[in-house]
């Protein structure tokens, strides 16, 4: 399912947060959106969510925009934040079937499905959440959202604490989604190579605007070919400190 912003402003008071933020998402890809503290970042996914109304401009989920159809939107996208927290007295399995009954969902056997999609073992999903380690309370996150197997997932930082064990089962959870299932993957990550892991195509977020844009290796090579970048850098690093430090006034796009 695509996704469209255009024009995008918000504020908080006198904070910019979106600054004219036009970006397009194409329907069944991984995308990954880089940028520093600050950028716009979660701005942008609570405003996809309807968690947060733009000032002005436009956000659309295939097609349907998204502060007029809140139900819908909801429906068919699903959000992961930064920070996910759960009863400590519940297990896994009963957070599950919270979830599933809050949404009105069928009692299809889609609580074990979610289960079985991020890996965790029957044992670990009737353990209490307070049990539970980093990784293993992000995995259970992400099963809340794929309930209702949404055509949407955004991901803000999902990896973020983890340790490198954790992050590679959440990658290779993200991998799994992506090759059995057509749903569009937002991934928001500050770590670029995993962005150049696991997504086709990369935005740029600079200052509430997108500052580069287009599919990860055209980005990475266009960077690569510029003189004055640092031998050290990988290419999408380099397109990284490109996009911020010219900060153009229009988003460069390096392909269709």
């Amino acid at each position: 399912m695509r996704i469209d912003a255009t024009d995008v402003h918000k504020a908080y008071g006198d904070v910019t947060a979106l600054d004219g933020l036009s970006l397009s998402v194409p329907s069944g890809s991984t995308f990954g959106v880089v940028g520093t503290n600050g950028a716009g970042k979660s701005t942008l996914f609570r405003i996809l969510v309807g968690h947060d109304r733009p000032d002005a401009g436009t956000v659309a989920v295939g097609g349907t925009d998204v502060t007029t159809d809140g139900r819908w939107i909801r429906e068919r996208v699903g959000y992961l934040p930064e920070h996910v927290g759960f009863p400590d007295g519940l297990t896994g399995r009963e957070v599950l079937g919270f979830h599933s009954r809050m949404r009105g969902l069928p009692s299809d056997g889609r609580v074990s499905r979610a289960i079985d999609r991020v890996g965790l073992t029957p044992a670990e999903a009737d353990r209490r959440v307070s049990g539970y380690s980093n990784g293993m309370c992000r995995r259970l996150g992400l099963a809340t959202v794929l309930l209702p197997d949404p055509d949407v997932l955004i991901l803000d930082e999902p990896t973020a604490g983890l340790d490198p064990r954790g992050v590679d089962e959440f990658h290779a959870i993200v991998e799994e989604i992506t090759a059995t299932t057509d749903a569009t993957v937002v991934f928001c990550s500050h770590v670029l190579p995993e962005v150049d892991r696991l997504c086709d195509r990369a935005a740029v977020l600079h200052e509430g605007r997108v500052r580069a844009a287009g599919p990860v290796e055209e980005l990475a090579a266009v960077a690569a070919a510029d003189p004055d970048a640092p031998a050290s850098e990988d290419g999408l690093r380099a397109a990284f400190r490109e996009a911020v430090t010219d900060a153009p006034d229009e988003a460069s796009e390096v392909a269709p």
